[in-house]
Formats: C-alpha cells, sequence, structure tokens
C-alpha cells in the first residue's frame, strides 16, 4: 500500500473519530442528520487536508459488499473521453458484475443533496445497531423506484475492478452522515462546484 493511501487513509479516520468524540459530547446521536448539519459547519472551520499522515489498517476491505460505503482510489479506464471523474469516490455498491460493481457515489451531487438521499436510504438499514454489521438494504431496481431517486441518478456509476487502485476503506453505518459531508471530492478536469451544477441539471 503506497504512503499516499496511508496517509490519507489515517487523515480521514482521526478527523471522523475528532468529530465524533465532539457529537457524542453534545448528546447527539451520530446516525441522525442533526449530526450531519453540524457536520457541515463543522468542516468550515477545519483546514483538512487530504493526503497526510498515516493508516488504520482495521478499515481496509480488499472486498466491497452491496449496501455498505467505502472510500476508494480509482482510476477510469475511458478517463481521457470522460468530461470529468472521481478519483477519490465515496460509493455505495448497488450491482456486482464479473469485472467490477455498480455504486451509488455520493461526491456527484452537494453536500445539502447527499442528507436527503442518506435520509431515504437510512431507513433501509439492515439492523439497528448502526456498526459494521449494518448495511442499507439497496440495489438498482429498489434505488430507481424511491420517490427521491432523481437526486441519486448523477450519483450512479460503474466501477471496474481493474482500475481499483487500492483497497476499500470501510465507513461504519453511524459514519454514513459524517464521512458524506467530508470534502473529499477529488475530481478531475472540472472543480466540484461545476460538477454539482451539471448534477443538478440531471434532476431538476
Amino acid at each position: 500500500m503506497s504512503l499516499v493511501l496511508k496517509s490519507l487513509i489515517n487523515r480521514i479516520m482521526s478527523i471522523i473519530q475528532k468529530i465524533q468524540s465532539e457529537l457524542v459530547k453534545k448528546g447527539t446521536d451520530l446516525s441522525s442528520r442533526e449530526a450531519g448539519t453540524w457536520l457541515r459547519k463543522k468542516i468550515k472551520e477545519l483546514n483538512i487536508k487530504q493526503r497526510t499522515l498515516l493508516t488504520d489498517h482495521d478499515r481496509l476491505r480488499k472486498i466491497a459488499y452491496i449496501g455498505k460505503m467505502y472510500f476508494f482510489f480509482y482510476d477510469p479506464k475511458t478517463k481521457e473521453k470522460l468530461p470529468y471523474y472521481d478519483t477519490f469516490p465515496l460509493v455505495i455498491p448497488l450491482e456486482r458484475y464479473n469485472d467490477g460493481f455498480l455504486g451509488l457515489n455520493l461526491h456527484y451531487v452537494a453536500p445539502k443533496i447527499r442528507m436527503q438521499i442518506l435520509d431515504v436510504l437510512h431507513k433501509t438499514a439492515s439492523n439497528t445497531k448502526m456498526d459494521d454489521t449494518t448495511r442499507m438494504k439497496v440495489n438498482y431496481n429498489i434505488i430507481t423506484s424511491i420517490a427521491k431517486s432523481r437526486f441519486m441518478r448523477p450519483c450512479i456509476k460503474r466501477y471496474l475492478t481493474s482500475h481499483i487502485a487500492s483497497r476499500f476503506v470501510l465507513i461504519s453505518a453511524d459514519e454514513w452522515y459524517l464521512a458524506a459531508m467530508l470534502p473529499f471530492e477529488a475530481f478531475k478536469k472540472l472543480p466540484k462546484t461545476k460538477v454539482f451544477n451539471k448534477s443538478r441539471e440531471q434532476y431538476q
């Protein structure tokens, strides 16, 4: 594993754990939308850099399971032809194929829309533990049948196993809202504000 990946993973998790501690002190439910709203404000106060420090090996996975949430590095096969793409997706896998999987990358929509999406998907949780055992009971058909599915349309992407450039960093269920608010989009060819605008054109 590269030092860059080690640094990034450790920084992400140290930020999440620090924020979780503050939320616990405030008596806030970590899996609630309130936590995400508070985090949005907190993020503005943090000078977060993606690529620093070391790693948390306990979170690394070789396989991404349907309905869970992961960060990972990705190098698209057709990146020369794509108008823009995210090299560090935050994805909820929906369907598995022989050569990869279909996933919902929350980075393609603005943080406010991510919260709305998670509000819906949170209701499909497989149990009430809200920990590493919890997953969202989702697939492509379920996603497209949800009332607010138009918000998710820009997020549905295909990922090829041969172009995944790292292991998967598992995000526990009690961290879903927190991770979705972290500004770790890594878009190429367009700034994230323009990506959000283009996604808005798809769901308005």
